[in-house]
């Protein structure tokens, strides 16, 4: 037999040091996945003493390596420990724990990179496990449709995912991948009747789509209008946020995650945009600063 060679890792601090690049620089070549061998433990990556400087790219970086180019492309070689990974297990965990769901962060994860779930204490319901999977596969159509026109059977496709399999698609009332068919509230306020809705939703993808150009403010509206017609008996929460994710990759604009933190905040931005939109907007910028602190981690630019 012949003698593995034993392979010699160092820190990012000392990578950095040798290579003459700030720290960062470094974060941002191994997630990209240009040094051969970098391995992630928890959040700090192990590099090959012997691995060379990836060369710089051009400096045009910014305009054409954009977050879409980076998920597309971690999302294809199943990279673990980049963005890709780290925006699908912080998404689908707030968006699912907003509307309800037990699971930790830590059981997000784990189900998310072994496919298996992990319980220690206690129980967790059959259908927050389902609904997370199905975010996580959500999120992939998002990111592979985000050049694609929003259209009516794009947001009943993600709800057929999101819910499929769950207690609620087994009930004779519940349309998985289609329109309500009784009344529902949000917040305490009055949404859309059932045969009002696809009107309104075809009214409101045609006001969106005619548009010259999109910019934050009117995600948001979008956002604001799709929730007061709260088209699916549920999960409307879910889908309005994914879309909002989508559009702003479409349109390269920051996105933003809604976390614990801010979750009451959005809730009085929503209810309030007619009259004050400042509330809302400065929710999510707040939440667009958060992300731009882990794309910088991570070397992906933005404007």
């Amino acid at each position: 037999m012949f003698p593995v060679e034993k392979v010699e890792y160092i820190s990012v601090e000392e990578t950095a040091r040798n290579w003459r690049i700030s720290e960062r620089s470094v974060r941002g070549y191994c997630a990209q996945g240009r040094v051969a061998g970098a391995i992630l433990e928890g959040k700090t990556w192990k590099i090959p003493l012997a691995s060379q400087k990836p060369d710089r790219k051009p400096r045009y970086f910014r305009a054409e390596e954009t977050l879409l180019t980076f998920l597309k492309r971690e999302k294809e070689a199943g990279l673990k420990g980049g963005i890709y990974h780290r925006i699908q297990i912080d998404l689908t965990y707030n968006s699912n724990h907003i509307e309800g769901s037990r699971l930790t962060h830590d059981q997000t994860r784990h189900i998310f990179e072994t496919k298996t779930v992990g319980i220690a204490d206690g129980a967790v319901k059959v259908d927050d496990i389902i609904e997370t999977v199905n975010h996580f596969r959500c999120i992939d159509l998002m990111i592979d449709s985000a050049r694609s026109k929003l259209t009516e059977g794009l947001i009943k496709q993600l709800h057929l995912i999101l819910k499929s399999g769950t207690t609620d698609s087994r009930k004779s009332w519940f349309r998985v991948g289609d329109y309500k068919l009784l009344e529902n509230e949000v917040g305490g306020s009055e949404t859309a009747k059932p045969e009002e809705v696809a009107g309104a939703v075809r009214t409101l993808l045609k006001d969106y789509n005619s548009k010259s150009k999109i910019d934050f403010d009117d995600i948001l509206d979008f956002h604001v209008r799709f929730e007061s017609i709260h088209p699916f008996q549920d999960g409307n929460g879910r889908i309005g946020r994914l879309i909002m994710f989508k559009e702003c990759l479409k349109h390269n604009i920051v996105p933003f995650i809604i976390d614990e933190d801010l979750k009451m905040y959005y809730y009085r931005g929503i209810k309030n945009w007619k009259i004050e939109r400042g509330f809302l907007r400065d929710t999510c910028l707040a939440g667009q600063d958060a992300m731009k602190v882990v794309l910088d981690y991570f070397g992906v630019g933005y404007e």
